[in-house]
């Protein structure tokens, strides 16, 4: 069971550890999960007398911690994951390192942990972006706004397909997309939708651009905005949807008046690398998730 936690006090400590590092030490999902206090999963604290050392969560096999950056090198992070290595037992576990910090490094392969997945962030200027490009689109295609209450299964329907191969994106429930629409910065304007016919009478969604905006100091002294999920139906392939919805999403965000904007990709799909460089983003930062199999995944 999750251990008493105080949100707030967790998410000041979240707050000096991204002040420090230059990136958030949990993923949004489980930040999410944190801040309102969605069932499932294992919070673990540990202090240094009566302030918060540090921090960590375990859900569904995946695990992050953080320490507060004045109370490093003291032992805290070895005491976190040797609670996660408890609270584990002997299923598999992986370790996201935001930021793929040398101090995450040391402490994950000095207990075994292997590196298995490299998330790219990446970035890219929007001063040159087109702000009212051509559609591109078939003339039986047209995009309009997300429509909270309207379009969730729709959406969630093609998500589901379109990343059928990955791991956190392909498994996002209703629960899951409502969280998000309840946050400060979900903006139905900037969540573009694809549709073949009426929506309202029995139009296909065949894709959809989700833009973000972070504000100030989240990623950076000023807003950034996010390719945030981009995904086709894979009946809809071949329709050159996916570029014309990344060039309307681009030019939603620069007419927020924003200069830039970040996406995430696997550092392994050789493809949307190649792609995304060739639109002119370049390696901002990295995550990796660490790995260690199930028959050596035990306490220390």
């Amino acid at each position: 069971m999750s251990e008493q936690i105080d949100v707030p006090e967790v998410l000041s400590l979240l707050d000096a550890a991204a002040a420090a590092d230059g990136v958030r030490p949990l993923s949004e999902d489980a930040e999410l999960r944190l801040r309102n206090r969605s069932p499932g999963g294992h919070d673990v604290v540990v202090r240094d007398g009566s302030a918060l050392a540090g921090y960590a969560r375990l859900e569904d096999g995946v695990a992050e911690l953080v320490v507060h950056p004045d109370l490093r090198r003291r032992g805290f992070g070895s005491t976190l994951l040797g609670r996660v290595l408890e609270l584990a037992g002997p299923a598999p576990l992986s370790i996201w390192a935001h930021g793929d910090l040398p101090g995450s490094a040391a402490l994950l392969g000095s207990r075994g942990f292997t590196r298995a997945r490299v998330l790219l962030q990446m970035r890219m200027p929007l001063d040159d972006v087109d702000p009212a490009p051509p559609p591109g689109l078939p003339d039986d295609v047209h995009v309009e706004p997300f429509r909270p209450g309207r379009d969730e299964e729709a959406w969630l329907r093609v998500n589901a397909r379109a990343f059928a191969w990955h791991p956190e994106q392909g498994r996002m429930s209703r629960a899951d997309l409502e969280l998000r629409e309840a946050e400060p910065w979900f903006d139905p304007a900037g969540f573009l939708m694809a549709w073949r016919g009426d929506p309202d009478a029995g139009g296909e969604l065949l894709g959809s651009h989700w833009t973000k905006v972070h504000p100030p100091g989240d990623a950076g002294p000023e807003a950034v905005g996010e390719v945030y999920v981009l995904g086709i139906d894979p009946d809809a392939q071949g329709m050159r949807l996916g570029r014309a919805l990344t060039d309307l999403g681009l030019a939603h965000l620069r007419g927020r008046g924003l200069r830039e904007v970040l996406l995430y990709v696997e550092e392994d799909n050789a493809a949307a690398v190649r792609l995304y460089e060739g639109r002119g983003f370049t390696r901002y930062a990295v995550d990796v998730a660490w790995t260690r199999p199930a028959a050596e995944t035990t306490a220390p």
